[in-house]
C-alpha cells in the first residue's frame, strides 16, 4: 500500500503559506485541521521538503493513532 511509504509532518496553521504544495500529496483545500484549526498535516514520499526540516516526522501507523487519540484534538466531535 502507498500510503506505508508516506511521511506525515504536523504544521501550525499559520505555516500553510509556508507550504510548496508541488512537493506534498495535499493541496489547499484538502487539508484537515484539528478540532481547534490551529494545526494540520502534509504527507509526502521520498526526500523530505526543506520546508519541513527539522519537524516531527510519523509514519502511516503512527499518524492514524495519533490522529484517533481523542487528547490530541483531532478527532470530529458529535
Amino acid at each position: 500500500m502507498a500510503y506505508n511509504n508516506y511521511k506525515y509532518v504536523i504544521i501550525n496553521a499559520s505555516e500553510v503559506s509556508d507550504v510548496d504544495f508541488s512537493k506534498v500529496k495535499e493541496d489547499r483545500s484538502s487539508l484537515r485541521y484539528n478540532n481547534d484549526k490551529d494545526k494540520t498535516f502534509v504527507k509526502f514520499e521520498g526526500e523530505t521538503p526543506d520546508f519541513l526540516n527539522g519537524k516531527t516526522q510519523y509514519t502511516h501507523k503512527e499518524m492514524l493513532h495519533y490522529l484517533n487519540d481523542s487528547t490530541n484534538g483531532w478527532l470530529l466531535e458529535d
